[in-house]
């Protein structure tokens, strides 16, 4: 009797364990049904002091521009990767600084990629060294980045390279950053890495307000007074600007000179040390502005 007792048990134990893996399985389904959105998906993900941005377009096409510092990416991108999708097209180095590449390194050791861009800066640090290496090591393209080149993501969405527009190898890691122009029908996403005013002035030099009119701009090194100069916000005019710092970091970032110059041509302000990763999603072409938050 004790022995038919111990085999029901076990083989109810057994139906218990695979009702619930079948939950979990059809949890883990409906999330990555929720998450295969596609029409645009833009986000501002909160890494701390550090810059990380996902962008997918409709047909499933997934830029990262930059990754935050070490050990900071994984969790807010689960926030808009699906469990399952564990590879992601392209990667931009805006700069080699490690508040941009660090969590780089975290994305190759968990993802498959496709190709890696970058502004052809340099920096001596073990960090960036690293990445390099591995990039070699699983040989993925290490593609420079230069003005004119247009990423094609697919269902209407493109990325065209603004800056470098030259050689920047001898450049500071800032004044050589890749700045880049999102278009997704009536919305268009200015990125601007940690670039200075010196790169803003040869931008407004080289293109038109048409190229540069934004509805959304990234603004430049974490909200420092370095960046975003009067000239440049009011050629892009953007009606949001979104800004990635840490909370209660070292720098004082966003600087007050910023705010007022973002204030002054009404753009509305969002910050990830306030509100954390910022989640713009486009269901159609038209203009969407509505942010997640």
């Amino acid at each position: 009797m004790l022995e038919n007792d111990k085999r029901y048990g076990r083989k109810y134990g057994l139906w218990i364990f695979a009702l619930l893996l079948l939950l979990v399985n059809i949890f883990l389904f409906r999330l990555d049904w929720q998450n295969s959105h596609r029409g645009l998906t833009f986000a501002m993900l909160d890494v701390g002091q550090g810059d990380a941005l996902f962008i997918e377009s409709p047909t499933g096409t997934q830029i990262m521009f930059d990754a935050g510092p070490a050990r900071k990416v994984l969790g807010p991108l689960a926030q808009v990767m699906s469990p399952f999708d564990k590879s992601i097209d392209v990667l931009v180095i805006t700069n080699p600084d490690a508040d941009h590449v660090g969590g780089f390194l975290d994305i190759l050791k968990n993802y498959k990629v496709g190709a890696v861009f970058e502004p052809g800066t340099l920096t001596d640090s073990k960090i960036y060294q690293n990445f390099k290496n591995e990039i070699a090591k699983q040989n993925i393209p290490n593609i420079l980045a230069r003005r004119g080149m247009k990423l094609d993501m697919g269902g209407g969405a493109f990325i065209d390279i603004l800056f470098p527009d030259r050689d920047v190898v001898a450049w500071t890691t800032n004044d050589g950053s890749v700045v880049a122009r999102l278009t997704y029908g009536q919305t268009s996403v200015m990125l601007t890495g940690d670039s200075t005013m010196k790169t803003e002035r040869i931008i407004l030099s080289e293109n038109s307000l048409t190229q540069l009119k934004s509805t959304i701009l990234k603004v430049g090194h974490h909200g420092s007074r370095t960046s975003t100069s009067g000239e440049f916000v009011k050629a892009v005019s953007p009606q949001y600007a979104l800004i990635s710092d840490g909370k209660d970091n070292k720098y004082g970032h966003p600087h007050e000179e910023t705010l007022d110059t973002l204030s002054q041509f009404g753009a509305k302000i969002f910050r990830t040390d306030l509100f954390g990763s910022i989640i713009m999603k486009c269901d159609t072409m038209e203009k969407c502005v509505p942010l997640e938050i």
